[in-house]
């Protein structure tokens, strides 16, 4: 009974209201906190909001274009649509960036852009590309090639690889012996 008589004692002391503040500011500088804190609130986190709605909205563009996806000016558009009408379209933008265009690519040999082979190009006049990289973009290019006409700008860039590739590298130069060294 003594127990019992204890843990009511316990639970009564716990229930009773004690001294207790509803902050650790009072007085003007409360008011100040509350000010400051209010400011913040209706400003920065709007803005906040809206840049984190913005950048997650351009994501499938960003993703179109890592991937080098052929639609990828195609996504680019339906994101900005996609804005106007609400965020409705996002999710179909979002899908098309992930998407491999198989359709594409039974029509025009690849499922990239041709900005990939562009930069697949200068990649090799600056003598970064290996040549493994070189002789599979020059493939796809003449796989590309045959299924339709190549642009003018992947024409020159197919000459350009094929060029970089049937030219000695610097290694081969060096192991090869010099004329009249004898």
């Amino acid at each position: 009974m003594a127990r019992l008589f204890g843990l009511i004692l316990a639970l009564a002391g716990a229930a009773a209201p004690g001294a207790g503040h509803a902050s650790f500011l009072s007085g003007e500088t409360l008011d100040t906190a509350a000010n400051a804190l209010s400011w913040l609130i209706l400003f920065l986190v709007p803005c906040v909001a809206i840049a984190v709605f913005l950048y997650v909205h351009v994501l499938p563009e960003v993703i179109a274009e890592r991937n080098q996806h052929p639609h990828k000016h195609s996504i680019k558009v339906l994101c900005i649509l996609s804005l106007f009408f609400g965020g409705m379209l996002w999710p179909f933008a979002w899908l098309w960036a992930y998407t491999k265009p198989i359709g594409y690519r039974a029509i025009y040999g690849t499922e990239k852009h041709d900005d990939h082979y562009l930069a697949m190009a200068e990649k090799a006049r600056l003598g970064t590309a290996s040549a493994e990289e070189i002789r599979h973009a020059i493939d796809e290019l003449k796989a590309m090639k045959a299924r339709h006409v190549l642009s003018q700008e992947l024409q020159r860039a197919l000459a350009d690889l094929e060029s970089i590739a049937a030219a000695p590298t610097p290694q081969a130069r060096a192991a090869q012996p010099v004329a009249g060294a004898e």
